[in-house]
């Protein structure tokens, strides 16, 4: 039987391809594999059927599946086009008893089918087709395995419209910019449209966190070949480079042709940096090899430089300047060979030396303070709690967001210290606001996984708790699943002291990690708060809109309250409330807030 946690590695997996342009085949060939992986079948096919054209496989996990969903499609029934028509599953454990198919049940069992269990691809405007799951040998399925099954269908629906919508507007838009985008001479993209698309790798990078590269290749002594050829001669090796250079990237890369003998490769999806200089070393052997064009046979190299982009305030044309800095230092070797050069890693490098020591004495100088966002009841608008956030004004860089400060704080031991100076500033603060209010004021506060293992921590948060009279059920610790991955029995042990002090404990940007469903059994979790990135695209992503569903229910069915964060619209308030979202935080409530700020508030 698939296991919560497998179920939700794949799930994951999804969540995570759902804003990349990877080739749609390539998704459905994991996903049938991976199926066969979690749960108990022999083989898994997906098929494609539409009012208008004849059923489509598309994908397959071994031979024999494709076999099974080809002949449905051969004889013009099967339980793929019942559960297709009926929007509803079709079991057959024992395809020896059954009748139902006079054509595909016979041939099917002469193949060695002995059950096969179907699940609609459903749709809003219709069935887009059925994913089947095919046994050697009869069995029903476990109702859980029968539960993933139609989850993993649900979500492959919802990916598919999402994928046939972006190809729709995508083809639309090739379309119209075609003839202003591309180079006459290569037909490669030229640089508008090579801007165009690193603008939208590096926001896509943005969100799942791999770096986005450009690798810069210019031609050794191309204007000799010119000079001692001519223009056409040099024309043609453009072209044989162009169709060379294509040959070599992966799939989803871009190539392009800047000007004269200036190409740029645009590469996303880095999952390592070894996988660029593989790519760049390829290329500089693929071009020193002769090009035998009509009258003559030209020898060159070439050099590449490399630059990757830095995950805060991408830059498209910054990233190609250091790039082409890369490439010139490239020549400047010999030429023949790739360059990396890093100019804002090594800034970025010598800014957190510098942030790392005036963190030190930022707290005795008073650049500390906390600020506060009111966390909202669903269905009434009410206040319930806050949470409070860290904020660090540095004198020289201003504000200084959590994702730096935190890790900072890390690597330089003072995490527990900060953190026990925002304990101490939120809960009297609290206490401050509780005076006006008729209900038990809740105050949540983010809590790092080095800061929940410290030694002392339970310890920390008592003493807090005491000093300022707050009852421990109105304070909820926010920790993310890095805690879990990092050493899942001491932070048993440590959730369990901190139960037992009375406050609550909240799961925090859930989805975005492992999101392992095993978390939620193992530890005492009494809160799941929904990242922001699956509320942002709720109402236009299928896929975002079912994991947002299956989270919910899923939170609920295990006792815990779901906030889901990052809401900013109306239309997004009262898509969380449909769903059974108990609580909301987010810019359409209010944004982060200084204490007075919440006093006034709690009082209007």
């Amino acid at each position: 039987m698939a296991t919560d946690r497998q179920l939700a590695d794949v799930l994951s997996e999804f969540a995570r391809n759902m804003a990349t342009e990877f080739p749609i085949q390539g998704i459905l060939d994991h996903l049938v594999r991976r199926i066969v992986d979690i749960l108990p079948v022999t083989g898994a096919g997906v098929t494609l059927i539409s009012p208008s054209t004849n059923p489509h496989d598309v994908a397959a996990s071994n031979d024999a599946a494709l076999r099974f969903e080809r002949l449905q499609s051969e004889v013009g029934e099967g339980p793929c086009l019942r559960a297709y028509l009926s929007g509803q599953a079709v079991v057959i454990p024992d395809l020896r008893a059954s009748a139902d198919f006079k054509e595909f049940g016979p041939r099917a069992l002469e193949a060695g089918l002995g059950a096969v269990f179907t699940f609609p691809l459903r749709n809003p405007e219709g069935q887009l087709g059925a994913l089947d799951l095919y046994r050697e040998s009869p069995g029903d399925l476990a109702p859980g395995d029968m539960e993933a099954a139609q989850t993993l269908a649900d979500v492959t629906a919802a990916y598919l419209a999402n994928a046939q919508s972006r190809s729709e507007l995508q083809d639309a838009s090739e379309q119209f910019h075609t003839s202003s985008l591309h180079d006459a001479l290569t037909g490669l993209p030229n640089r508008l449209l090579l801007l165009e698309r690193l603008e939208h790798a590096l926001l896509r990078s943005g969100r799942s966190g791999h770096p986005v590269a450009i690798l810069f290749v210019d031609l050794d002594r191309f204007k000799t070949v010119n000079d001692n050829h001519g223009h056409l001669v040099g024309d043609d090796l453009l072209v044989a480079v162009a169709k060379r250079m294509s040959s070599l990237i992966r799939p989803g890369d871009t190539l392009a042709r800047l000007s004269g003998d200036e190409f740029v490769i645009l590469c996303e999806a880095i999952s390592e940096r070894l996988q660029i200089h593989l790519i760049a070393s390829r290329i500089v052997e693929a071009l020193a090899t002769p090009f035998a064009l009509d009258d003559v046979v030209v020898e060159l190299s070439a050099s590449v430089g490399i630059a990757f982009s830095a995950l805060e305030d991408p830059d498209p044309e910054q990233l190609l300047r250091e790039a082409d800095i890369a490439m010139y230092q490239a020549k400047r070797r010999g030429g023949g060979t790739h360059q990396v050069v890093d100019v804002r890693e090594q800034n970025l490098a010598q800014r957190m030396v510098a942030l790392q020591r005036d963190l030190g004495g930022a707290e005795e100088r008073g650049e500390f303070r906390t600020e506060y966002q009111p966390i909202v009841r669903t269905h009434d608008g009410r206040i319930l709690g806050v949470e409070a956030l860290l904020r660090w004004d540095h004198p020289t860089h201003g504000l200084i967001p959590p994702t730096t400060l935190i890790p900072l704080a890390e690597q330089s031991g003072a995490i527990t210290d900060i953190g026990r100076w925002v304990l101490a500033r939120a809960c009297p603060d609290r206490h401050r606001w509780a005076q006006g209010c008729d209900v038990g004021l809740g105050m949540s506060v983010n809590i790092s996984a080095q800061q929940l293992m410290a030694p002392d921590f339970v310890g920390i948060v008592s003493e807090v708790l005491v000093a300022t009279a707050t009852p421990p059920g109105l304070l909820t610790l926010e920790i993310t699943e890095a805690a879990f991955v990092q050493d899942p029995k001491r932070a048993l042990v440590v959730l369990t002291d901190l139960k037992e002090l009375g406050v609550l404990l909240a799961l925090d940007d859930f989805g975005t990690g492992y999101s392992s469903l095993s978390y939620l059994k193992q530890f005492p979790v009494d809160i799941l708060k929904i990242d922001r990135t699956f509320t942002a695209d709720l109402l236009h992503d299928p896929a975002s809109h079912a994991i947002v569903t299956k989270i919910i229910e899923l939170a609920h069915m295990l006792d815990l309250a779901v906030v889901s964060e990052g809401v900013e619209t109306a239309a997004q308030r009262a898509a969380v409330s449909r769903l059974g979202s108990e609580f909301y935080q987010g810019y359409y409530f209010a944004r982060p807030m200084s204490a007075e700020s919440v006093g006034h508030l709690l009082v209007a």
